[in-house]
């Protein structure tokens, strides 16, 4: 089941093991059972003097097994094997349940330990998920800190009947006290504070009583990471205001070619910026979206930042990096039948898909990828590309048109995602040269059309161009003195890590420079 290497470092891990705990198997007689039982067999064998194991579990979804703390009540269950990305969740689970404390603040343990009610949670992962580990692990450190939380995590391809019959078309999903709570990559400082009403409040004045500083970067990407560790260089005051750090790199499988980084992947790739951001001091303030820009009244004087939970932040000077999301096709269907089988993300979604018919909508670098990576789980792959040709590097382009599964439709322009009983059955293209219509049958959808700018807050504030990119000249200076701009949310072309990267450093070094150069305002 594991190798000698992978046993010798899960045997390293279990050492910081403290507090007795016992596994509780739950079986069948499926391959999986018995894979499972090995698993949790050689777990229990590498401390046999902190773990247990029985197997005369009674939950009703089997093959599954529950960690139980010793004199605790906690309610945390696996159900199917968590491997492949999810094998960290297990073995942080099973550091948690053995009284290793987990690398969150202080104040969230405390948060997640006062929440008053009942909470059930389910939620469905697939093991080629890179998105899922954050929510499996958020949801398990809950269970294990309250023990009015019950949380199981369910891997939907071991329960294909129960993921069919829920109609679960994305992960990871979230059902609470069985009603859907949420879908896609949270943190667990999200999942708190959507529970926890009274937090948006509280944190907006924490923020608002935040003395000034004097670079404020908005945005948590490669920009935002560069711009803040090459400001904080300098030994000035800096903070960094971000939905969620790493931005859109988090939703990055495979990244190999940022210089000198062979290969990696985006939430690693996320979480070395962050570590990095923090080695250098810098006062992170996650979960936070930028609302509104107020320039300063004088020449040196703070420009603020009004966040949407109605806090704020004052800055002699601020560096936007607020990136970019993927963009909607935006046709009759898109929004109505998302996360029903209109998805954006085919790493982690296309394994709910396996047997099944898709289309790819798109034919650059990222559309090709995706054909080609769902080619090898699905039946069917068509791909829908509006331009005259693929625009995808000839190496990829050469790739797909080797597949026998794919077949691509040039100078096509999608009019409809059509769907029926709740769920995506079809999609309707015009040919762009004949003007004749047609129809695909098929059950997902996966829309991969590039970027729009996460700017519209900044609207009669800086200028934009067309696309609704920030203006910025070659030292990264917007038209608002004080105010600059990094990564793909200006006008900066080629939106690459390592360009993002690159523009945020430059960012800074003119922060710097404008703040040097400028006399405080009275």
């Amino acid at each position: 089941m594991l190798d000698d290497q992978l046993k010798t470092q899960l045997a390293a891990y279990l050492e910081r093991v403290t507090q007795p705990f016992e596994l509780v198997a739950s079986l069948d007689d499926s391959d999986t059972a018995r894979e499972m039982l090995q698993l949790l067999q050689t777990i229990q064998s590498l401390r046999a003097d902190k773990i247990s194991l029985r197997t005369d579990g009674i939950d009703a979804r089997r093959p599954s097994f529950s960690l139980q703390r010793l004199g605790s009540s906690s309610q945390l269950r696996f159900a199917g094997l968590p491997l492949g990305h999810e094998f960290t969740s297990l073995v942080l689970a099973l550091l948690w349940t053995g009284g290793h404390p987990p690398k969150v603040e202080q104040d969230v343990i405390e948060q997640i330990q006062a929440l008053e009610g009942d909470f059930n949670f389910e939620v469905y992962m697939s093991l080629s998920c890179h998105n899922c580990p954050d929510v499996v692990q958020a949801l398990s450190l809950m269970a294990i800190l309250n023990p009015r939380i019950k949380t199981t995590v369910i891997e939907g391809g071991a329960f294909q009947e129960e993921v069919t019959r829920r109609e679960i078309m994305a992960v990871p999903m979230v059902f609470l006290n069985g009603e859907v709570f949420a879908s896609g990559r949270m943190t667990v400082e999200e999942i708190v504070a959507k529970l926890d009403t009274g937090s948006a409040a509280r944190d907006a004045a924490k923020l608002s009583a935040k003395a000034p500083y004097d670079v404020l970067v908005v945005g948590g990407g490669p920009a935002g990471a560069a711009a803040a560790v090459y400001a904080a260089r300098k030994g000035i005051r800096v903070g960094v205001a971000a939905e969620r750090f790493g931005g859109q790199v988090n939703d990055t499988l495979a990244i190999e070619n940022y210089i000198s980084v062979l290969e990696t992947d985006g939430p690693k790739f996320a979480a070395a910026l962050e570590a990095h951001t923090r080695a250098y001091d810098v006062d992170i303030m996650n979960l936070q979206r930028a609302d509104k820009l107020i320039p300063a009244a004088q020449p040196g004087g703070l420009t603020e930042v009004v966040l949407a939970n109605g806090g704020s932040l004052k800055a002699k000077t601020v560096i936007l990096s607020t990136g970019a999301r993927w963009r909607n096709v935006n046709v009759p269907g898109e929004a109505e039948y998302k996360n029903k089988g209109v998805a954006y993300c085919p790493h982690c979604d296309g394994p709910l898909f396996k047997g099944k018919d898709v289309a790819v909508i798109g034919g650059g670098n990222s559309g090709i990828e995706a054909a080609i990576d769902l080619a090898g789980v699905v039946r069917h792959v068509t791909v829908i590309e509006f331009a005259p040709e693929l625009k995808a590097d000839a190496v990829l382009v050469r790739k797909l048109h080797s597949l026998p599964n794919v077949v691509v439709h040039t100078n096509a322009q999608t009019t409809e995602i059509t769907g029926a009983e709740g769920k995506v059955n079809g999609l309707r293209y015009k040919d762009r040269v004949s003007g004749d219509e047609h129809l695909v049958a098929l059950e997902g959808v996966f829309v991969q059309i590039g970027l729009v700018p996460n700017t519209e807050w900044l609207k009669g504030t800086i200028e934009l161009s067309r696309f609704g990119e920030i203006v910025v000249d070659a030292k990264g200076q917007t038209n608002v003195p004080g105010v600059l701009a990094a990564g793909d949310c200006t006008t900066v072309p080629y939106k690459q890590i390592v360009i993002a990267a690159g523009e945020g450093a430059k960012a800074a070094l003119s922060a710097f420079d404008h703040l040097i150069r400028t006399p405080a305002a009275a």
